[in-house]
């Protein structure tokens, strides 16, 4: 038995009423919980299913569902609801998925052939399951309860294989390094996320607490792409949470409410923040206005979680402290990771097994174990959102049209991408450059879009710099030499932010 089912078994012998999720509309304590998944699990291995889907919103269900995966030992695969229709297509097929359980209202998002063989799933109230026959079966390590797939730098991203042993390890590390006893969580990002999925449901529930499971609409995630600022911090307000995670564009939301007056719940003991950098300016002032901020660091190979600033072991400027159950070096200048490495990736047999993971992650690591991470080693962008992104790839959608010359996507750090377009046609009326625009975004999924642009007047040429002798752009050269006009192009934020 796992320590998380037993977790639960003590709490509802011990504490029958103790709630340990809640909903917008509802709320279950480690009883009720553990009666829906034993339910779902008789469901779910009547099916015979191996490789099961979940395309749904952050929910009680969604835990449920998770759960009962974990516990029967399937295999679990949360599918980003942000994810483009070629980008889910990508993923049931490649993995071989014969079971989709999908919410209902998230319907008619899915390509047609997905919501056939449709059954409902009685003990899951606005839940269908569609049984698929796959090509093929995807190869996969031993002992594979969970694939994630990130946001996508590209637009087929890989699976990464995890147990639910690895899962929670770091569970129990963070429950360990936080020291929070019986915290109240209240979940921001998407489950399919796997930090929240660790750090918002299993850590909670480990350490004798509830995780806050509410709609989107609510937390004001008005679809993947856009926030309504004021929405987000009523449900802050409301929940009075002990424990959150941010990506860095929902703390900069934060920020601003905070320097129009807003104050956060005196609740808050604990709210990290990951994804991609963070000014340590911003960390300073919210911190400052009562926002208790920590800085932490992970990849998905190593089941989240690496290093983590905490109350006690806190040194702004890092990204914290290595976590016990891993090990961090950094190796001329590259950080390289190694414990809890995850099982391999889905359909890669030459990677299963491997024991150290060279991160691409330029940092370094101190004597006292802080691991301070300055950038990417390549080209992928890390939006503020912590979308990662290759821009290569959003480029090829741009020059897919015929329309452009030379173009380059822009974005580290930043809430949207922006581009520098130059027409091959310099007398293009900018009319038909923006529908050029629109066009290619129509084959992004929303986080990957270009939402403004600067039209060049001149090509970017090797003579001044811009381009190796081989036609390369030199990328960090460009953004510098455009630097002011690419600040304008973020100059005005609307009242409902980009995500």
């Amino acid at each position: 038995m796992n320590a998380l089912r037993t977790a639960l078994q003590d709490r509802a012998l011990q504490s029958p009423s103790d709630i340990v999720l809640v909903g917008s509309d509802d709320s279950l304590s480690a009883a009720d919980l553990l009666a829906e998944i034993d339910s779902l699990v008789k469901v779910l291995k009547a099916t015979e299913a191996q490789t099961i889907a979940l395309y749904a919103d952050n929910s009680l269900r969604w835990a449920v569902v998770d759960l009962a995966c974990q516990f029967a030992g399937l295999c679990l695969i949360p599918i980003p609801t942000f994810f483009s229709a070629a980008q889910v297509d990508h993923l049931l097929s490649s993995a071989g998925v014969d079971l989709l359980i999908f919410q209902e209202t998230l319907a008619e998002t899915l390509d047609a052939r997905y919501r056939t063989n449709l059954w409902p799933l009685a003990s899951i109230t606005g839940y269908c399951a569609a049984v698929l026959s796959p090509f093929h079966t995807a190869s996969r390590p031993l002992h594979t309860t969970k694939i994630t797939f990130t946001s996508g730098s590209t637009g087929k991203p890989k699976g990464v294989c995890l147990s639910f042993e690895q899962c929670l390890t770091v569970a129990q590390s963070l429950a360990q390094a936080t020291a929070l006893r019986k915290p109240r969580h209240l979940c921001l990002l998407p489950l399919s996320t796997l930090l929240e999925n660790i750090g918002g449901i299993y850590m909670p529930l480990l350490s004798g607490g509830c995780s806050v499971l509410v709609d989107p609409d609510e937390l004001g995630m008005l679809g993947s792409s856009q926030l309504d600022p004021q929405r987000l911090l009523a449900a802050i307000d409301r929940y009075q949470p002990n424990t959150m995670i941010l990506v860095p564009q929902l703390l900069s939301v934060l920020d601003s409410a905070m320097q129009s007056g807003w104050r956060p719940p005196q609740s808050l003991a604990f709210v990290a923040v990951g994804g991609a950098r963070v000014a340590a300016e911003m960390v300073e002032r919210v911190r400052a206005n009562g926002l208790p901020v920590y800085e932490g660091y992970g990849l998905s190979e190593s089941a989240s979680v690496v290093s983590l600033n905490t109350a006690t072991h806190n040194r702004p400027g890092t990204s914290g402290k290595v976590l016990p159950h891993v090990r961090v070096v950094s190796q001329q200048g590259e950080l390289e990771v190694s414990g809890n490495t995850f099982l391999g990736y889905m359909g890669q047999p030459d990677s299963w097994g491997v024991q150290t993971i060279r991160t691409g992650d330029v940092g370094s690591l101190d004597s006292d174990g802080y691991v301070t991470v300055k950038g990417r080693s390549k080209n992928i962008l890390i939006s503020s959102y912590g979308r990662n992104i290759s821009p290569e790839w959003v480029e090829s959608e741009l020059m897919a049209s015929g329309v452009f010359h030379q173009v380059l996507v822009l974005g580290d750090g930043r809430p949207h991408c922006v581009a520098l377009l130059l027409p091959g046609d310099q007398e293009l009326c900018d009319a038909d450059l923006s529908l050029a625009v629109d066009e290619a975004n129509t084959h992004l999924p929303d986080y990957a879009r270009v939402e403004n642009y600067l039209r060049l007047d001149i090509p970017l040429s090797a003579v001044d710099g811009l381009l190796t002798d081989n036609g390369r752009p030199r990328r960090d050269k460009i953004e510098k030499y455009y630097a002011q006009q690419i600040e304008q192009l973020y100059y005005d934020q609307p009242e409902i932010l980009s995500l």
